[in-house]
C-alpha cells in the first residue's frame, strides 16, 4: 500500500518533531516546512496527498499559503492548525480554502483519523472519477453550469468554481425547488457533519449566492434547521 504523503507546515520545531515521529511510526511519508515560503516550495516539489498548515507563521502565514495552493490545486485536502478560537478565524480558514480545522493542542490520534479520512475523500474527487455527479451541462435559470470544467457561465462570462463550490451547486441543482437536507450535503461533500464543516458549507452557500445574482430569478433559500433550497 502506498504511503500517504503529508506536508506539514509548522514553525514550532518541537511540535513538528512530535508529529513527524508519530506519523513516521504509523506509516505516513512526512515533509516538514518551517514557514509559508518553504511550504510553497515543498508543496510544488513533493505533491502531497494532504497538507497540514499552521496559521501563524513567519515570512508567509497559513492563510496566504493556502490561497496560493488553491490557485493551482482545488482538490488537495488541507487542514489548518491554530491556537485561534474565534469563530471569525475559523470562517476565514474555510473561506481561504481549508477542508478541516484543528485547534492546538490536539490529539495525534485525531490528526491521523482526519488525515486518513481526507485522503479517502480525495480519491473520490480526482478528475475523471466523479461518478456520483453528472457530466452534462445544466441550465440554471439563465446560467449554464459545466460541472466537469468547474464553470458557471453567464452571458459568455465564465465564473471559475472550486471543486467544493461545484459539488454543492450540483447537489442544489439536483434538488432544485426541493429541500437539500443539510446533513445529507455535509456527509456527501465533506464526509462529516461536524460544526466546523457546517460553518464551511455556510461560507460556500454565501459564495454561490454571489455567483447567482446574475439571474435575479435564482435564489438559495435557507430553510432554518433543515437545509437549503434552490429556487428557479
Amino acid at each position: 500500500m502506498n504511503k500517504i504523503k503529508v506536508l506539514l507546515v509548522e514553525d514550532e520545531a518541537v511540535l513538528a518533531a512530535v508529529v513527524k515521529e508519530t506519523l513516521d511510526a504509523r506509516g505516513f511519508e512526512l515533509t516538514i516546512a518551517a514557514n509559508g515560503v518553504e511550504g510553497w516550495s515543498f508543496f510544488n516539489e513533493s505533491k502531497p496527498d494532504v497538507c497540514v498548515v499552521d496559521v501563524m507563521m513567519p515570512r508567509k502565514d497559513g492563510y496566504s499559503l493556502v490561497e496560493d495552493i488553491r490557485r493551482v490545486d482545488q482538490l488537495v485536502p488541507i487542514i489548518f492548525l491554530t491556537a485561534k478560537t474565534q469563530t471569525a478565524d475559523v470562517i476565514k480558514g474555510f473561506e481561504t480554502g481549508a477542508d478541516d480545522y484543528m485547534k492546538k493542542p490536539f490529539s495525534m490520534e485525531e490528526l491521523i483519523l482526519r488525515l486518513k479520512s481526507l485522503n479517502r475523500r480525495k480519491g473520490f474527487q480526482e478528475p475523471g472519477d466523479r461518478s456520483s455527479f453528472t457530466d452534462k451541462i445544466d441550465s440554471v435559470g439563465q446560467l449554464q453550469f459545466d460541472y466537469q470544467r468547474l464553470e458557471l457561465i453567464s452571458n459568455k462570462i465564465v465564473i471559475s468554481l472550486s471543486q467544493r463550490e461545484a459539488d454543492l451547486l450540483q447537489l442544489l441543482i439536483s434538488n432544485k425547488n426541493n429541500l437539500l437536507d443539510r446533513k445529507t450535503a455535509l456527509l456527501k461533500i465533506w464526509g462529516d457533519d461536524n460544526s466546523f464543516n457546517a460553518r464551511s458549507m455556510d461560507v460556500y452557500i454565501t459564495r454561490l449566492r454571489k455567483y447567482l445574482v446574475a439571474d435575479p430569478s435564482l435564489q438559495i433559500l435557507n430553510v432554518r434547521g433543515f437545509g437549503y433550497k434552490l429556487i428557479d
